[in-house]
């Protein structure tokens, strides 16, 4: 089977699941090509990228000129060149009437420029990760830049926030013209159900992980020097760190040996820091930074407890599934989450993880407390994590879901094809 994957910046450090998936496919034989808008300016990455030589699998779309005189005058110098091998491509990419925006700003014509390139445009499938994404592919189909049936997974952002900027209608031809639509949880699905996306279209398949890569302590921990809080995520709004650090700061006059370990980056990081200081908790806190996959796996084992206390930003923006909640079981770790959109769907509630409401630094506190002062309960709640994890979420058994997806939209295309 032969796959073109488009997706955004990549590869991006902080969205290892398309790594996974696409090295998974990668490893069991298919054919894979990666078209991206930007390669991802990070100086660590993912051990799984080389070991797969993903940089050859990759071509990147052009860079555009801001300034759309520039612009256009690369437009003229792109045409003289590609004009003669694929004219009809190239026109039909510059159909203002037709295709908007992303043709008025010359968009849809630089995105065109990579498949110029590919001597056969012929997919079995085309995955495109977030809608935006999916966009771009439906609109390269129709001007014929490449080939096949649509697969489009949307994941949070792209459904809850990018409607708010540019309209409810944002995805209506693409949810006309794509033919299967992939969501992590149900709560996605029920929001793009509500943009308009047809129910019989979507499908949920939640990202999964690589089980056999995540160790697990033997037996309770016996160390009572320091007691590892973790949490992993972006430095963003809706990952609710604020709501952390305050409730560390209700914790640390009785348990002065806590660690609370944050790793990430993102545009709140000094706000972030500077509030650690004014709780009076920096000496309790530690900002890693990003970290590689294996970098992580240990810091997960090293850890006691995983918090990730989510919250609806401002800007609408929320969390989908949550693969960091994902990892920590896999790693044996109770959960500290919030009532938040997918996660009551990614952990089994006071099973393997407490549930608290958004934004509510007493509720949190109260379930920190316990769980620091229970490590048998935390030992009990880890494995029963790493259990439901292994049921729910191993990509051996996700993987097998996802064929099965793309074995169906091939053959509603060919369906389709038949009887047009």
């Amino acid at each position: 089977m032969r796959i073109a994957f488009i997706v955004g910046a990549f590869p991006s450090i902080s969205e290892t699941f398309i790594l996974t998936q696409i090295a998974g496919l990668h490893e069991n034989k298919y054919d894979i090509n990666i078209f991206a808008q930007k390669p991802t300016k990070i100086e660590k990455i993912h051990a799984i990228y080389n070991k797969f030589d993903l940089a050859s699998k990759t071509r990147y779309f052009p860079s555009m000129p801001k300034n759309y005189i520039f612009r256009f005058l690369k437009m003229l110098y792109i045409l003289a060149i590609h004009l003669p091998k694929k004219p009809r491509i190239l026109i039909k990419s510059l159909h203002f009437i037709k295709y908007g925006r992303f043709c008025r700003s010359l968009r849809l014509f630089y995105m065109s420029i990579p498949f110029l390139e590919v001597c056969n445009a012929q997919y079995d499938v085309i995955h495109c990760h977030h809608g935006n994404s999916g966009m771009i592919g439906v609109l390269l189909r129709e001007i014929g830049a490449i080939r096949g049936p649509l697969l489009t997974t949307f994941h949070g952002y792209d459904a809850n926030v990018l409607p708010k900027k540019f309209g409810s209608d944002i995805y209506n031809f693409l949810f006309k013209k794509g033919n299967l639509f992939t969501v992590n949880s149900h709560f996605t699905g029920n929001v793009i159900k509500a943009l308009g996306c047809p129910e019989h279209k979507i499908r949920k398949l939640p990202v999964g992980l690589n089980i056999e890569e995540y160790t697990i302590q033997k037996e309770v921990k016996r160390n009572h020097n320091k007691i590892k809080i973790l949490t992993v995520g972006r430095l963003v709004e809706k990952k609710g760190v604020e709501y952390a650090l305050k409730a560390i700061s209700q914790i640390v006059s009785l348990h002065p040996n806590i660690l609370y370990q944050i790793v990430g980056d993102g545009e709140l990081r000094f706000f972030l820091e500077k509030l650690s200081v004014e709780l009076n908790i920096n000496n309790n806190v530690q900002f890693l930074g990003w970290k590689t996959q294996e970098e992580l796996k240990k810091i997960y084992f090293d850890a006691d407890i995983f918090m990730l206390v989510s919250v609806t930003a401002q800007d609408g923006d929320r969390e989908g599934q949550g693969l960091v909640l994902q990892e920590a079981q896999a790693s044996g770790l109770p959960v500290i989450a919030t009532i938040h959109n997918g996660f009551p769907e990614s952990v089994q509630s006071d099973k393997s993880a407490f549930l608290v409401p958004e934004r509510d630094v007493y509720a949190i506190t109260s379930r920190l407390e316990y769980l620091i002062s229970n490590p048998h309960i935390r030992f009990n709640m880890g494995l029963t994590g790493r259990k439901y994890v292994e049921n729910k979420f191993s990509t051996t058994v996700l993987q097998k879901k996802l064929i099965s997806i793309y074995t169906e939209v091939v053959y509603k295309e060919n369906e389709v094809l038949s009887t047009s």
